[in-house]
């Protein structure tokens, strides 16, 4: 369960927040995730050594309108089926306010959002042997999830995010699919793998997706207005020969056609 053979993939999700105690002790309670770094400004957060999550304090910020461009949701992606079914009984026995459970067909995903309403995504992948392609595309679909059968799997009781979590994927909300598609999948590079109505996803390597663009909230939406809550930056880890030629082909300072920042980063071998 990894990104990591793909020449592009996430690497971590920074968000402003109002409230940065209470927001990362939900992301510390809710998805186990171990404090590496606190300022008082800056929280990072993480599995094993590696930071995953970001928060950053902004009291003033504007609250972000869930019609706006911005983040859909960070998917964090387990190692395991067996822990996604401990996390299930985790969330359960902690009383969390889950909004949602589905079978991906490519993957198995639970939803819920942090505090101050950014979408998460818990998931794990089906192996990539089961997955198939229908007209050059990636077969995936939104069907129940067996609740009790996840639960099943588990083996031993949800304390922590088990090293070798990763960000698997970032759905983020558009003003328009074409445009998106022109940013990510025309000047980031990234292989448009599927649609849905109103969504296209984009992967690198194969993966089905690490990126996801969708207009269900946002159609129209024009640039973001900062100072705001949500998502603050972007980071893409790449392989040296597309780091390089994507930095030799965009600006230094690099944003999508809402404003998010992206920031490109070499991965750490």
């Amino acid at each position: 369960m990894s990104t990591a053979s793909a020449p592009l993939e996430i690497g971590r999700v920074a968000l402003t927040v109002n409230d940065i105690g209470r927001v990362g002790s939900f992301y510390k309670q809710a998805l186990g995730l171990a404090e590496l770094s606190n300022d008082g400004e800056t929280l990072r957060l993480g599995a094993g050594n590696t930071t995953l999550l970001e928060l950053r304090s902004d009291k003033a910020a504007r609250r972000r309108s869930p019609k706006e461009a911005g983040l859909f949701h960070t998917a964090f992606l387990l190692p395991s089926r067996a822990d996604l079914g401990a996390w299930l009984l985790h969330a359960s026995d902690s009383q969390l306010p889950l909004e949602g459970a589905s079978d991906h067909l490519v993957s198995e995903a639970i939803y819920l959002s942090d505090p101050e309403g950014n979408g998460i995504e818990i998931y794990i992948d089906r192996p990539r042997s089961a997955w198939k392609t229908q007209d050059g595309q990636i077969q995936m679909a939104t069907n129940g999830l067996d609740l009790n059968n996840l639960a099943a799997s588990a083996k031993a009781p949800f304390t922590q995010a088990p090293a070798g979590t990763v960000i698997g994927h970032v759905h983020l909300q558009a003003g328009s699919v074409p445009e998106a598609e022109a940013f990510y999948s025309g000047e980031l590079g990234f292989a448009i793998t599927t649609h849905y109505p109103g969504a296209a996803f984009y992967g690198s390597g194969g993966y089905h997706h690490h990126l996801a663009t969708n207009t269900w909230n946002s159609r129209g939406a024009g640039p973001r207005n900062f100072p705001s809550t949500g998502l603050a930056d972007l980071e893409i880890l790449a392989d040296s020969a597309p780091l390089a030629a994507l930095r030799a082909n965009l600006p230094t300072t690099l944003t999508d056609p809402w404003g998010t920042p992206i920031t490109l980063s070499p991965k750490v071998v």
